[in-house]
């Protein structure tokens, strides 16, 4: 008898899964490295340079004078204001908010970032020069390690997900002071004062009770304008000013959550993209393996590869031992190895430290992008192995959590709705 015809629906339904889950935004991150490969190694490559670092005919603010410091400088602010939405929402109304809960993705999280920029010095501190990227390796790209998680389905248990999540959000807040404490040029009082003031009035805003998005739109813009004439890296602006925005719900919705809905598409598929293709593109005529194997990129990348999963496993073991915190509710010893070296991808916020390490050094620059996109890739590339064929607890082994949403995704609405209203508000 005829086999009956595929239905184009039962093809492109694989597809259409890919697109809207997870996994899309790792390999659209994945394909936007490798085009900016590609093309910085063709003969495009002029072309390319030109585009992103050839001076602009006409600009509006002198300080960006060409297409990569308005993307690193303007674009990535939005990238930075969504993390800080994301941050506030996570300590009023999700796992941060929870002293219990964020007992083991803060420990880990600290520890995933002080053993990375350990095993950078161990690796390249004999040369003084090299000692200014020592942050490089500390942070987890977000979209890049939730989109391996997404290619492994439901092999990987919810609270696996949920705690690689917190932990790249608690990265994220400690590559944001590191970059204001440690990459900042020389400030000007006046500007710095400017900023001051501009946050004071966001803060008003948002303790009048004002719920009027274009205003803070505009004061965000402001601000961001003040901070970069200040010296200050200018996308700390968009941090800050993310923190003023209310988490106040009016018939069930909150300020902060539209806001956030609002850019998260455009920040996956449009900003952090394009500050790949902009950034990841390095050149390797006339590298070599002596080129690969310098102390700066072998030094990011043992920092990425071995420091973030020996610092974030060895302090989930720890915390367990001491009865301190428990290792994620219906995970194994293996599962959770294999999701600490997914930490160890640092793709966005790595090539954003390494361009402030050394703006003066665009050699340097290079040679950190071979570092992160070959790290990057390993731990990628293991972390999925590991986690695809580590078998699942044994019945009545897993650890229970502790006290806390039991689903594989925070409960924002029903937390928030218990939680104080606002940081910035009196209780």
């Amino acid at each position: 008898m005829a086999q009956a015809p595929i239905s184009l629906i039962t093809v492109i339904r694989p597809f259409r899964t890919l697109f809207v889950s997870d996994a899309f935004q790792g390999i659209l991150l994945i394909a936007v490295a490798a085009a900016a490969m590609i093309v910085a190694n063709s003969a495009f490559a002029d072309q390319y340079h030109t585009l992103f670092h050839g001076k602009l005919p006409w600009t509006p603010i002198p300080k960006l004078y060409n297409l990569h410091l308005w993307i690193n400088d303007a674009l990535m602010a939005i990238f930075f204001f969504v993390v800080g939405l994301e941050v506030k929402r996570e300590l009023i109304a999700g796992q941060l908010a929870d002293a219990a809960q964020r007992r083991l993705p803060v420990l880990a999280a600290v520890a995933g970032m002080l053993a990375p920029a350990a095993v950078y010095l161990m690796l390249a501190g004999q040369e003084p020069q090299l000692t200014r990227g020592w942050a490089i390796p500390a942070a987890t790209d977000i979209a890049f390690a939730m989109g391996v998680l997404g290619l492994l389905g439901s092999r990987v248990p919810g609270p696996i997900r949920l705690f690689l999540l917190t932990v790249a959000i608690v990265d994220d807040i400690g590559a944001v002071l590191i970059i204001a404490l440690f990459y900042t040029a020389n400030i000007k009082v006046i500007w710095l004062v400017a900023s001051i003031l501009v946050t004071g009035v966001l803060i008003a805003f948002n303790r009048v009770k004002v719920n009027l998005i274009p205003l803070y739109v505009l004061g965000a813009l402001v601000l961001w304008y003040c901070v970069l004439n200040s010296g200050v890296h200018a996308t700390i602006a968009g941090v800050v000013a993310a923190l003023t925005v209310p988490m106040r719900r009016k018939d069930g919705n909150s300020l902060l959550e539209r806001m956030e809905h609002g850019l998260v598409g455009w920040n996956a598929y449009l900003v952090v993209p394009l500050f790949g293709f902009a950034n990841a593109g390095v050149a390797l005529k006339g590298i070599g393996l002596e080129g690969l194997l310098a102390p700066l990129p072998l030094a990011i990348a043992g920092g990425l590869v071995i420091g973030k999963q020996a610092g974030i496993f060895a302090a989930i073991v720890i915390a367990e031992k001491i009865g301190f915190a428990s290792r994620p509710e219906g995970a194994s010893w293996g599962q959770v190895w294999g999701t600490t070296i997914l930490c160890g991808i640092g793709f966005t916020m790595s090539l954003f430290i390494a361009a402030l390490a050394f703006p003066a050094y665009p050699l340097l620059i290079e040679e950190a992008k071979l570092g992160i996109l070959g790290g990057s890739l390993i731990s990628a590339i293991l972390g999925y192995l590991v986690l695809r064929f580590s078998p699942p607890p044994k019945s009545g082994k897993a650890k229970a959590r502790p006290k806390g949403p039991q689903s594989n995704q925070p409960d924002y609405h029903h937390r928030g709705a218990e939680a104080q209203d606002d940081i910035y508000q009196s209780p």
